[in-house]
């Protein structure tokens, strides 16, 4: 059996701990890296509040969220 001493024992533990939550978040993190992209045919213009939203009905006519006016691409 091996013997260590009980600070180097929870040394270990903390150091492989920490090493877990290191290599956890580096693959969390590439995930969220991953590029998003939007068209921009969904954004819209409000042109009287001037509020920008997103619709991703293929209309020609959107109505703005905020103050309910129609608005034309």
């Amino acid at each position: 059996m091996i013997s260590i001493d009980f600070s180097l024992g929870v040394s270990l533990y903390i150091l492989l701990f920490l090493n877990l939550i290191l290599i956890i978040w580096l693959f969390s993190k590439k995930q969220k890296d991953k590029d998003l992209s939007l068209d921009q045919r969904f954004i819209w213009f409000c042109s009287v509040c001037t509020y920008t939203y997103i619709n991703t009905k293929e209309d020609t006519i959107s109505t703005c969220p905020r103050c309910s006016s129609y608005n034309k691409k």
